[in-house]
Order: C-alpha cells, then structure tokens, then sequence
C-alpha cells in the first residue's frame, strides 16, 4: 500500500497531465479555417467561455500544486530531528 506522500505525489502528477489537457483546449482555434462553416455567435460565446474556464482551471491546479509541493517539503524537513538537543529545547520553538 502507498503512503500518502506517494499518493500525493501521483495526484500531483495527475495533476500536471490535466493541466497539460487544458492547455490543449486552451490553444485550439475558435474559428475554423473552413468558410462554409457559419459560426453562430452563441457557438462563439460559449467557445471563448470554454477556453477561459479551461485556463482558469489551468491556474487554479497549477496554484494547488505549488502549495502541495511547499507542504509536502516542510513536512519532509520537520521529520528531521536533530538529536543534539533535548527534547524541552525541541520543542520549545
């Protein structure tokens, strides 16, 4: 079984494959170099509003990780004790 740090680094990974799927969706072109395809300005809208969502999202996963990354890195430096001190002069931080 996985430890949660393994765990939370595999959603992290899964993480930076949906970021990297956003991204995809974020660069396709709206309009379509065919110029028989009529492209009502609903369809428009709602194009442009899927794009902003998908890089919204984008920043949003892209921001959690960061803050992930950051907690699972204090968290590794924490579990080193030093055993120079006692314990009262550990804890007293």
């Amino acid at each position: 079984m996985k430890s949660n740090k393994e765990m939370k680094l595999d959603i992290i990974s899964a993480a930076r494959k949906a970021v990297e799927q956003l991204i995809k969706v974020a660069k396709e072109d709206i309009i379509k170099p065919d110029p028989e395809d009529d492209i009502s300005a609903d369809r428009l809208k709602n194009a442009a509003a899927t794009k902003k969502l998908a890089i919204f999202d984008a920043f949003e996963i892209l921001s959690r990780i960061e803050l992930e990354k950051e907690a699972l890195d204090l968290a590794e430096s924490n579990n080193k004790v030093d055993t120079k001190q006692g314990f009262a002069e550990r804890r007293s931080r």
